[in-house]
């Protein structure tokens, strides 16, 4: 069904994710052109007419994560400009998020300088996924709406595991609502494995609370970056009986030596969705599987536009 007043343009970051976006609703991908000066500088130009309607912005500000932040920003000025009624950033993988709060002396809270950006290059609404922190949503004074990929790993664990031996397993101590979230939705039980972190994006392993000997363990998180966490988390569990160690994760961001990591632990599957476009060297790991959040994000984007509630998308 093509809405009149509806624009969806996309970014240069997640073109696949746009498409499948558009394919769900029925709606054209907007015709948007891309150009970069020898310099990197980025120029756009939205080809078609905008005056007065919706536009639908689909970036991950996923890696490079600062030209794809660009690329969002210089949308949206351009679209402001346009007279465009409605401005809506659909950001599925929201970069900076873990920068949420000061970790040290003179260091800088970026998650809010993103939101800063966002709101002034002129975005009217957020659509992402899985925020790193939800309290992120208080960083903006535009509405944020946050939806979960929760639903779809719990279809997606029930249609693919004998749930008898499944146990939900948080990978650190910060993620503990959310696997408690999908062991409620499950009806199994939860385990913590409890580490800690000497230096950035190195994590030791210290103790697992909770019996997971004979069980299938399902590590839940929001993101996996190197993986350095999650595979230390699935050898750990192996070591105290578990049986096989899977894994869901809502975002891919799987940078350094991740896909070395996957190879080499003790890992059975890792699945991811598709919020960031993966390359090839993460594909041939033989140990990622990804799903879809197309289906989710169309129907939220359709829902904002026509002015109805999404909460029944947290269900």
């Amino acid at each position: 069904m093509i809405h009149q007043k509806l624009r969806l343009f996309s970014g240069t970051s997640n073109p696949p994710l746009a498409q499948s976006i558009c394919d769900h609703i029925g709606h054209p991908l907007g015709d948007l052109y891309f150009e970069r000066f020898s310099d990197g500088e980025i120029f756009l130009q939205i080809r078609e007419t905008i005056r007065g309607h919706d536009a639908f912005f689909i970036q991950s500000t996923s890696k490079p994560a600062n030209a794809n932040l660009m690329e969002l920003l210089i949308f949206m000025d351009a679209a402001k400009r346009a007279s465009t009624r409605n401005i809506c950033a659909v950001i599925p993988y929201f970069g900076y998020a873990r920068q949420d709060r000061k970790s040290a002396g003179r260091t800088p809270i970026s998650a809010k300088l993103v939101a800063d950006l966002l709101t002034r290059a002129g975005a009217t609404r957020i659509l992402t996924l899985d925020l790193h922190a939800t309290q992120i949503q208080g960083f903006f004074d535009i509405p944020v709406d946050n939806i979960f990929a929760i639903p779809l790993f719990s279809n997606d664990i029930k249609e693919k595991n004998n749930m008898e031996d499944v146990i939900i397993v948080s990978p650190d101590v910060g993620g503990v609502v959310r696997a408690r979230a999908l062991a409620s939705r499950l009806h199994v039980d939860m385990a913590i494995v409890d580490k800690r972190r000497p230096a950035p994006n190195v994590a030791k392993v210290m103790n697992i609370i909770g019996d997971v000997s004979g069980k299938h363990c399902i590590l839940v998180d929001d993101m996996v970056d190197t993986a350095g966490t999650l595979c230390g988390a699935a050898d750990a569990l192996l070591e105290r009986g578990a049986t096989k160690v899977s894994a869901y994760a809502s975002h891919g961001v799987l940078s350094g030596p991740a896909a070395e990591r996957l190879v080499e632990s003790g890992l059975h599957e890792l699945v991811i969705t598709d919020s960031i476009l993966q390359p090839e060297k993460i594909l041939e790991t033989g140990k990622v599987r990804i799903i879809s959040i197309a289906p989710l994000m169309g129907e939220a984007i359709s829902r904002i536009y026509d002015a109805r509630s999404i909460s029944s998308l947290y269900d």
